[in-house]
């Protein structure tokens, strides 16, 4: 090799001379070369522009075999072209977490492959890219991580949508550059990103593909969330850039404020992702249809492939991931493999874990077989062994219905001993992603039969799959298995359970005393190093000591606490401090706690709330000092409250340039919150164009704001009119023209809504269906409400199906049909709690639904036992 091509730009350019050398030789154009290497045409037109960014190394691959060019050499130069990792390594110490961009194979970080490899290429490659309204808001996200700044996104889509591709496309101008990029997979996801979170440095990109399994861990979630922030808020860490990926049911179920009184698990995780989330449509819209039709026209034979089959529908990242195959796969397999993929739905949509133990499948499957299938299958040898091969045929060469996986094997102990859990599991298997989405959905109101319970009572031993499928069969009041299910959880958690956690409460009360009840008001030298552990490790902590204290209106006592907190390390106290000191009558002392709060993260949210209360007795000029202060510290609502202090204080011109510069940011919160203002003043033609710009940059309520204070100012056509050209931004809870009926029919003059109510519900929003039925009952029109009961209830409508029920009862339904209505209740498992079901069938009921005999004396002690603990 030439001793010159050493230097990156020198690199760059020998990679490219050869590679249009081999272009030439083999007599190809761009767009032919592009055919038969499987990638875009873009794509190689960048690989040969001398204007273009470094190509991935998957790129030089797909290239060299398409050519016939040696690709080890041409991989050397594109390294060296992607400025000289190995010195790179070098100058950030053996221990730096991940390794260049460049490097990395994007199936090696799970992005769906489309298809085979060209030739006899053993990586499979990828289609042309296609831009969508995502990929340019994520471009911006990782334009300002490669300026400098410290970044996050996490995009939420469906399953296969193209959510991985997405990221991994972002992030390619940050190859040429130099950055690296950090998988944390090893010993488990979540134990990785625990322990080397901290260690990230600077220029890295943080891949957390799958996010649920970081943040939504049962014991760990709320750590990895926190050291996120840290990571994203701790000034002397260089740029990073952190980027991850969600299904919508988890991102709704951690950024769901918890109701009133109920425990908050997700606290962390939902101030994280504040801001920071991206939506992925599960369709490609008309102009990514435009530019995908283009680049199959110009040779790629994947793209083309996968419009002939999805340009109506518009699922073209589903169909390149091979969804609609495995969805043949599943809905046409033999009933001993159709019943495994049942069983390994159910298991994963009641909560057990990715990884299903094959023994566990087998068990559980046998009672999804019909009798005459379940007679065919003992007359074959190896019926089973058949029916998992069957499943671990892959579809295409990338995904298969259910095949063999499973986590890396767990570390031995320092002492030698290998670790119980898991012991002796077996082989391990993982259901596709995309089926079990499906299978969510299908199967979302059936009950497992026995043989699920039984085998999982038999073959799970984690103690949070058991505890969850307790959790299931209770709410599906199949009481006795719930009981039995728990018993084991409980039994696998006290085997685990470490002995220094077991009196951490009654050691914090005797360190209050032993810390603060001394003449001279000073911590001993012992109490003060437990308070540090305590603080550092749990389970109860300093910190939660403290806060309790606030919340018991025991302000000095809570002082304390957090104060002794603060010194153990735990910056978040300061907070709570600044508070405490304000409500005190010392504001001076308040700021300084709310500025120092900084390092802890908290900073900014101190002095916000410093901010709130100056507003509020009025000291307009120090209000507005701290909000400013606070918004500079990165405070998401503190623009907000400037606006409105703004507004409020007659600077109404300054509030609406702030709101809209806001807005121009895609948060349209502040334009919305000055058009209600507005709006409530009386003044509508100053608030309609705020409310329609706050729409137009994304709010969701500000037309629906909009058409409510049109119908209610007697413009009643103009309101109508609104309603149905909203009707594309309808989301889930809010439909413009349902909307409009509702608050038509709760009105003083009642109109005809009917017609609204049918247009809503022919556009696909169910609830207008309920609505209806109960407004023809309130009006006396009691012609066909029951048939819309059952509409209603039939999409599973709780309320719909309630009212359904209590109909049934007070016209004397038949005992037989009432408790059909009452078993389908239970099979859900989402409406245990607004039906009795105890009363109906006090010992609960057997899989197959009927009413479980009397099974245990124990039964009622247990609840006892139980209510005792709760009390204690």
């Amino acid at each position: 090799m030439d001793g010159g091509s050493g230097a990156p730009g020198a690199a760059l350019a020998e990679l490219r001379r050869r590679l249009g050398d081999g272009l030439a030789l083999a007599g190809l154009t761009k767009t032919r070369l592009a055919a038969r290497a499987r990638l875009g045409r873009t794509t190689v037109h960048d690989a040969l522009s001398a204007r273009a960014p470094v190509p991935s190394a998957a790129t030089v691959a797909a290239l060299a075999a398409a050519l016939g060019l040696p690709g080890a050499e041409l991989l050397e130069l594109r390294r060296r072209a992607a400025g000289a990792p190995d010195a790179q390594e070098e100058a950030a110490g053996p221990g730096r977490l991940g390794k260049p961009i460049g490097d990395w194979d994007p199936h090696h970080l799970e992005v769906h492959p489309a298809g085979p490899g060209a030739g006899h290429q053993p990586v499979p490659a990828l289609s042309g890219y296609v831009s969508r309204d995502h990929d340019r808001e994520l471009a911006e996200v990782v334009g300002a991580a490669g300026a400098g700044h410290r970044q996050m996104m996490v995009l939420v889509g469906s399953s296969s949508t193209g959510k991985t591709r997405a990221c991994w496309e972002a992030v390619q101008p940050l190859a040429a550059r130099g950055w690296w990029l950090w998988h944390p997979f090893d010993p488990s996801r979540v134990e990785a990103a625990v322990e080397d979170l901290a260690r990230v440095g600077p220029r890295t990109v943080v891949w957390l593909n799958e996010a649920q399994h970081y943040l939504g861990d049962p014991l760990h979630g709320e750590r990895v969330a926190a050291a996120l922030h840290g990571l994203l808020t701790t000034t002397d860490r260089g740029p990073v850039l952190v980027l991850g990926t969600l299904w919508p049911e988890y991102e709704r179920r951690y950024t769901a404020p918890p109701a009133p009184g109920a425990p908050d698990p997700h606290s962390r995780v939902r101030e994280l992702l504040s801001g920071r989330v991206l939506a992925v449509a599960d369709t490609f819209d008309e102009q990514a249809l435009r530019e995908a039709s283009v680049r199959a026209a110009a040779g790629d034979h994947l793209l083309a492939d996968a419009l002939g089959r999805t340009r109506t529908s518009g699922r073209v990242a589903q169909d390149l991931a091979g969804a609609p195959l495995l969805l043949h796969r599943y809905l046409t397999a033999s009933p001993a493999a159709r019943a495994l993929l049942d069983a390994a739905v159910d298991a994963r949509r009641l909560g057990v874990g990715l990884h299903l133990p094959e023994r566990f499948l087998r068990e559980a499957a046998l009672d999804y077989i019909g009798q005459e299938d379940y007679d065919a299958l003992q007359d074959t040898v190896d019926g089973e062994r058949a029916a998992l091969a069957e499943l671990a045929q892959p579809v295409h060469g990338k995904q298969a219905p259910l095949r063999p996986a499973g986590p890396r094997p767990a570390r031995r102990s320092p002492d030698g001993s290998a670790p119980a859990e898991g012991a002796g599991a077996g082989r391990m298997l993982r259901l596709a992603d995309y089926l079990e989405q499906y299978g969510r959905d299908a199967r979302r109101r059936l009950c497992p039969p026995a043989s699920f319970w039984s085998a999982a009572l038999a073959h799970l031993a984690h103690p949070g799959d058991l505890r969850a499928l307790a959790e299931q069969a209770e709410r599906r009041h199949r009481l006795r298995w719930a009981h039995h299910l728990r018993l084991r959880a409980e039994a696998g958690e006290r085997a685990a359970l470490p002995q220094r956690g077991a009196t951490a409460e009654e050691r914090l009360d005797e360190l209050v005393d032993l810390v603060w009840d001394r003449p001279n008001g000073r911590p001993s030298q012992a109490g003060a190093a437990f308070a540090r552990d305590m603080a550092a490790r749990g389970p109860v902590t300093l910190y939660e000591r403290g806060v309790r204290q606030v919340e018991a209106g025991e302000p000095v006592r809570a002082e304390r606490l957090l104060r002794e907190a603060v010194g153990a390390g735990r910056l978040e106290a300061l907070c709570d401090l600044a508070s405490l000191r304000e409500e005190a009558g010392d504001p001076q002392e308040a700021e300084e706690l709310g500025r120092r709060a900084e390092g802890g993260g908290d900073g900014a949210e101190a002095l916000f709330a410093l901010a709130v209360r100056r507003a509020a007795t009025g000291d307009v000029a120090a209000a507005e000092s701290l909000f400013q202060e606070a918004r500079e510290r990165g405070h998401a609502r503190a623009l907000r409250a400037l606006v409105v202090l703004w507004e409020r204080s007659g600077r109404t011109d300054e509030a609406e340039a702030l709101a809209r510069v806001a807005a121009g940011d895609r948060r349209p919160e502040a334009l919305r919150d000055l058009a209600v203002l507005r709006a409530n003043a009386g003044d509508l033609a100053r608030a309609e164009p705020l409310f329609r710009a706050a729409a137009d940059a994304g709010h969701p309520y500000a037309l629906r704001d909009l058409i409510r204070w049109r119908d209610e100012s007697g413009d009643a056509p103009g309101a109508e009119d609104l309603a149905r050209q909203a009707v594309h931004r309808a989301f889930d809870g809010f439909h413009p023209l349902h909307q409009l009926a509702r608050w038509r029919d709760r009105g003083s003059v009642r109109a005809d809504t009917e017609p609204f109510y049918r247009e809503a519900a022919a556009l696909g929003d169910d609830d207008a269906l309920l609505d209806l039925a109960v407004s023809r009952e309130r009006d006396g029109r009691h012609a066909d409400v029951e048939g819309l009961y059952r509409e209603a209830a039939a999409t599973e409508d709780v309320q719909a199906l309630y009212l359904l029920v209590r109909r049934y009862e007070r016209g004397g339904a038949p005992a037989q049909q009432l408790d059909a209505l009452y078993r389908g209740v239970a099979d859900t498992g989402r409406y245990a709690l607004a039906f009795d079901l105890h009363s109906r069938w006090p010992y609960g009921l057997d899989p197959d639904g009927a009413p479980t005999p009397p099974w245990s004396a124990a039964y009622a002690e247990d609840d006892r036992e139980d209510e005792r603990e709760d009390e204690e």
